[in-house]
């Protein structure tokens, strides 16, 4: 595709962004939850993670070599079932109580598919070797 390597990045800085959003509201400690809060760090802090697999893949992605496409492949793979792993944990009911999810925990789900779809796609162009011909 002829527009991966940007939309690529363009999802690993928004991604990097995000992080810092809300992802899920919890009323019954009325807090907001993000990649790098969580009541007790409960959760953890995924945020780290998930930037750090961000810049990593917007690395490769800038890299025009064809071993970095394909380890951006499956640098994206393992970003992608950490933030589906990371949406199942955030917005799993507890105590009989399931907390309120935002806008934020969609988008970490739907940047990690993006850049992992744009992986896919890489943006690169392959020489063809020239045909010998036997006269």
């Amino acid at each position: 595709m002829k527009y991966s390597k940007w939309i690529s990045l363009a999802a690993a800085i928004i991604l990097i962004v995000v992080c810092f959003l809300p992802w899920t509201h919890h009323a019954d400690v009325q807090k907001d939850f993000t990649g790098f809060f969580s009541e007790k760090e409960a959760y953890g802090k995924p945020g780290k993670f998930l930037i750090f697999f961000s810049v990593v893949s917007a690395i490769l992605v800038l890299t025009p070599r064809i071993w970095a496409k394909r380890t951006n492949l499956f640098v994206t793979g393992i970003m992608l079932a950490y933030a589906i792993k990371t949406y199942i944990l955030y917005t799993s009911c507890y105590n009989a109580y399931c907390p309120e999810k935002l806008a934020g925990i969609y988008l970490v789900v739907a940047l990690a598919v993006l850049q992992f779809v744009m992986g896919l796609f890489p943006d690169m162009k392959i020489e063809q070797p020239e045909a010998t011909s036997k006269s």
